[in-house]
């Protein structure tokens, strides 16, 4: 398993009975977890401090309990020695507009980009796709790179500006893009564009801005094979995430290997990511990620 084990700003104190208890700056959160399903007895201190409190509803969704907790606040992480911020705030589905277990991949592909022999003419190009955010949009820009990111959420692309900006990185060679996924892609092999790093990571059900149907299942192996086209011969890296439950690493490196080392060679890993628990010393799993390097 890869573990994001390098944050100061954020921690999962605990975990148990569908819940966990997390520490996100000077606040604490507990929101609810599908593979939280064993139960202990809730000894750490931060179940009775808790400034938010994402309630379940049996008929699905559900509604955030409040206590003592702004509208919005920061927290950082270091990467490469660099201090990256991100804006924080919670909203529905639960979510907080960021997912602290990416910071694993995030140290992976940053690396990579530093150690690369850069084109003379031009920075690194890395793409990424359903880029939400921007946690890895940052990243990448933080280690050099010229990033295009797509979303179809103007919401989400305006707050990962916003992410740039409060990290420093608000003159980065960014290109901000709203726009359906699938369509941006069939145009950049139209244009010829390539890229030397690849990110992506789709969501189980979505739509585009124009209504477009984004489904897993059906979607992710054309969409993977199409997105590889836009690799250069020399690419470094290609990510791929997933946090559908029925996607499992074993997958992930099967797809990686037909989609993009048949023709440029190179090594796939997938594993599970996970965040480390206080409490007990477990690894929380928290989805799956493939990796395609040179």
């Amino acid at each position: 398993m890869w573990v994001a084990d390098q944050w100061k700003d954020y921690e999962v104190l605990d975990a148990t009975k569908g819940e966990k208890l997390e520490r996100w700056g000077d606040y604490i959160l507990v929101r609810p977890d599908p593979q939280v399903i064993w139960s202990t007895p809730h000894s750490h201190t931060g179940w009775s401090r808790k400034n938010g409190h994402y309630h379940r509803s049996a008929k699905g969704g559900g509604e955030w309990e409040f206590f003592r907790l702004p509208d919005e606040w920061s927290i950082s992480y270091r990467l490469g020695g660099s201090p990256l911020t991100f804006r924080l705030k919670p909203f529905s589905f639960k979510h907080t507009g960021l997912f602290p277990e990416q910071a694993a991949n995030w140290e992976w592909f940053s690396q990579l980009l530093r150690d690369a022999k850069k084109p003379a003419d031009r920075p690194l190009r890395v793409l990424n796709l359903f880029a939400y955010t921007g946690g890895a949009t940052i990243a990448a820009a933080c280690a050099g790179a010229a990033v295009t990111h797509v979303d179809a959420s103007k919401g989400m692309v305006a707050w990962a500006k916003e992410n740039a900006g409060v990290s420093g990185l608000g003159d980065a060679p960014v290109r901000w893009l709203v726009d359906d996924c699938v369509k941006f892609v069939e145009r950049e092999i139209r244009r010829g564009s390539r890229y030397d790093g690849i990110i992506m990571d789709p969501p189980s059900y979505g739509r585009g801005p124009k209504g477009e149907i984004w489904k897993l299942e059906t979607n992710i192996w054309p969409f993977l094979t199409l997105t590889a086209q836009l690799l250069s011969d020399d690419a470094l890296f290609f990510l791929i995430n997933s946090y559908t439950t029925g996607l499992q690493p074993a997958v992930l490196a099967y797809m990686l290997n037909q989609a993009v080392a048949k023709r440029l060679g190179g090594r796939v890993e997938a594993e599970e990511i996970g965040l480390p628990v206080t409490e007990s010393g477990l690894i929380l799993p928290c989805g799956a990620s493939g990796r395609w390097h040179r």
